[in-house]
């Protein structure tokens, strides 16, 4: 596991990037919504009437990856689907999502000096500013004083939804780049891909809050960020929701309704990160030899290396379990819908965590503001978060996500992550903050792997700022493997 630190190639950044998630297994009814997986990498033509004749309806069809997204009322769907020797697999999502609480390496693009894109300084003198100490902890003031990012780099926050109202994110978000995926078909109109539940416009905040005199300072503040609503109101993230919310960031062409001069571009990526801050699936551990499971997660893996190939880098949390992804041995809640219908099973490196373990997703465990005790009086050393999943091979980085046991400090007194909430969405008054210049704008403490990785995201938006190029050879402004090599080969090794 390596940890951003304070000599990072911009000269500054992150001391810990971490990526926390709070999120359980869980599912809620959503009608019969299928997983279709083509054994080539294109949808055949004749997919809606094949789908049609077994009973079913055609979502959506992503050609690139060969999947489809479909619904059936009719028990007999899959198996007659599976009829067609063209599919790999089936799969019915219904019930199936992950709920959400509070790396390729390679040689840099270029010679290292500084890209073509416009950069400006960014101040850190907001009036919830003296609250961030994980912005201390990562070194974010420094790296400000040199870019507080581009407003041409847009991070894709695949979460909950973003809250356009609020007054510390209204500036830097990107309205053409937004969607929700909440039926497994891109929709762009702002009121669906609003954040009724708070964990995307939380993630969002630690990403790219303005400064802007009020409230916090994100790690990008002068980056744009999409909301890519991968999820339900009550936080369910669903298989077709995770696959839409990938081709969308990738840039894949959907047959849209205009959406004014500013509509996002369908060739190249709409975004050049995306953050995170879940798991997918209906079971935590994804296993090869079952055909349900290995049809979805194939499907997502689909999706997301197609969003990869088109330049854009991804970041993803561990999760909070307290598990060692490298070594997996059991899975006690899986699966979880309905309630009590989980059973202990064995599962091995078979099975896999999506999408943090997918190759090229790099993965952030967290940390909170404790140091470590172990005599080498390397300031540098913070002690992982209680809750936080780590493992060797899956850790790439680390950040603060916060730890309410073990990091409480003088600097962190309730030792969790402050970040913008929306208004109408429930925050325990004990850990609601409510900025005095402007009583519009409300921020929420919270912990998690879920509030680490929006800090590497944040610095990878940097990162493409400082030294990306519009002339890049991909489509993307700088290449995944360059962006995780500039965060790995400048991080701090943690014991």
């Amino acid at each position: 596991m390596r940890v951003l630190r304070k000599h990072f190639a911009v000269r500054v950044l992150l001391l810990t990037v971490v990526a926390a998630l709070a999120l359980a297994f869980a599912g809620v009814a959503s009608g019969a919504t299928y997983i279709v997986l083509y054994k080539s990498s294109a949808v055949p033509a004749d997919a809606s009437t094949r789908i049609g004749k077994a009973g079913g309806t055609l979502v959506v069809s992503y050609d690139q990856i060969g999947v489809a997204i479909a619904k059936s009322d009719n028990s007999w769907f899959r198996t007659s689907l599976l009829k067609d020797s063209r599919i790999d697999g089936v799969a019915s999502t219904e019930g199936f999502g992950s709920q959400v609480a509070p790396v390729e390496t390679g040689s840099h693009d270029g010679d290292g000096g500084p890209g073509d894109l416009p950069n400006a300084p960014a101040a850190d003198a907001d009036s919830l500013s003296p609250l961030q100490w994980d912005m201390r902890q990562i070194h974010a003031p420094e790296a400000h004083a040199i870019t507080g990012g581009s407003p041409l780099v847009v991070v894709g926050d695949i979460d909950t939804g973003l809250d356009y109202h609020h007054p510390d994110l209204a500036q830097n978000i990107d309205f053409s780049r937004s969607a929700s995926c909440e039926s497994g078909a891109p929709d762009q109109n702002p009121a669906a891909w609003d954040d009724r539940h708070g964990h995307g416009t939380h993630t969002a905040g630690t990403i790219a809050a303005a400064s802007n005199g009020i409230g916090i300072v994100g790690v990008a503040p002068n980056v744009k960020v999409a909301g890519i609503k991968s999820s339900n109101d009550d936080g369910y993230f669903f298989p077709e929701m995770v696959i839409c919310s990938f081709m969308w960031a990738g840039g894949a062409g959907f047959d849209l309704p205009p959406a004014g001069p500013d509509i996002a571009p369908t060739v190249g990526p709409r975004v050049d990160v995306t953050n995170n801050s879940y798991f997918a699936d209906p079971f935590l551990y994804n296993c090869r030899n079952d055909p349900v499971q290995r049809a979805i997660w194939k499907a997502e893996k689909r999706a997301i290396d197609f969003a990869e190939k088109q330049g854009v880098v991804h970041f993803a949390s561990l999760g909070n379990d307290s598990d060692d992804r490298a070594h997996p041995a059991f899975d006690v809640i899986s699966p979880d819908f309905p309630p009590g219908s989980e059973e202990e099973r064995e599962v091995t490196n078979a099975c896999v965590v999506i999408p943090v373990e997918v190759d090229g997703v790099i993965g952030v465990s967290a940390v909170g503001n404790a140091r470590q005790i172990d005599g080498d009086d390397d300031p540098n050393d913070y002690l992982k978060s209680f809750y936080s999943s780590y493992g060797v091979g899956v850790t790439e980085v680390t950040a603060p996500g916060g730890d309410s046991v073990f990091g409480r400090t003088a600097e962190a007194p309730n030792g969790r992550v402050l970040s913008t909430w929306p208004a109408d969405s429930f925050c325990r008054p004990d850990r609601t903050v409510v900025d005095p210049n402007e009583p519009t704008a409300v921020y929420c403490y919270a912990q998690g792997t879920s509030m680490a990785a929006p800090h590497a995201s944040g610095v990878a938006a940097l990162i493409i700022s400082r030294y990306g190029n519009l002339k890049s050879p991909q489509n993307g402004k700088m290449r995944p493997g360059s962006v995780a090599a500039y965060i790995q080969q400048t991080a701090d090794a943690q014991p």
